[in-house]
């Protein structure tokens, strides 16, 4: 396992702050003698590790297949739908959408391999992740992989707590499936818009990881 560059910063800044007050604890109101006492260290170092842990990247074998989609995100499948795209598309897609609580790897991946034909951000507010209306009104990032002749679109929308999006992709680039798109912090939700026919291979529910789970077949 190793730590994504994007933490690097917040978890520094975050040791800095807990060290600086716990010294600060330890030496206003030391008192050995009260398991009590030891309760604050324990939860700073705690919320420390939380920090850690959220800026892991696992080592995993990822699904390299040109006949599948691959899950962009680790996280838990929240829609299968049909819906009617007005960003890009301008038509009916298949929409799956991955929640991603704060306890998820939090990197984002390809899901197909192709040539990046779009990418927009979009301000917008900071609706918690599960609402329908975060799609379309919270902030996000979308981009669009050309795979051979088909287009997917990979949507990252900030939630309740995430407050920065980050995309690494530009149009014109060619991309690896399950290679890093880009990261969010702090919980949010991906949605992939997939062309019509497309054969979904993940339930409602199902948990899935980033790179790895397959979440349909052309």
């Amino acid at each position: 396992m190793t730590i994504h560059r994007e933490g690097t910063r917040t978890i520094l800044y975050t040791f800095l702050i807990v060290a600086a007050l716990n010294v600060a604890y330890f030496w206003f109101i030391f008192c050995s003698c009260s398991l009590l006492f030891w309760l604050f260290p324990l939860l700073s170092l705690a919320f420390f590790l939380f920090i850690v842990s959220f800026f892991r990247i696992p080592s995993r074998n990822f699904t390299i297949d040109d006949r599948c989609i691959i899950a962009p995100c680790d996280g838990k499948v929240v829609v299968i739908e049909e819906t009617e795209d007005t960003e890009y598309f301008k038509g009916k897609r298949l929409q799956v959408s991955i929640f991603m609580s704060p306890a998820n790897v939090h990197v984002n991946r390809n899901p197909v391999a192709g040539e990046v034909v779009y990418s927009q951000y979009h301000p917008g507010k900071y609706l918690v992740a599960w609402n329908p209306k975060s799609s379309t009104e919270n902030e996000r990032h979308s981009v669009v992989i050309r795979h051979g002749s088909q287009d997917v679109l990979v949507k990252q929308i900030a939630g309740a707590l995430a407050k920065r999006i980050i995309n690494y992709l530009q149009v014109g680039s060619s991309v690896n499936q399950g290679d890093e798109l880009g990261f969010i912090k702090f919980g949010s939700r991906v949605d992939l818009l997939l062309p019509p026919g497309t054969e979904i291979a993940v339930t409602m529910g199902q948990v899935v990881q980033g790179g790895v789970t397959i979440i349909g077949k052309w």
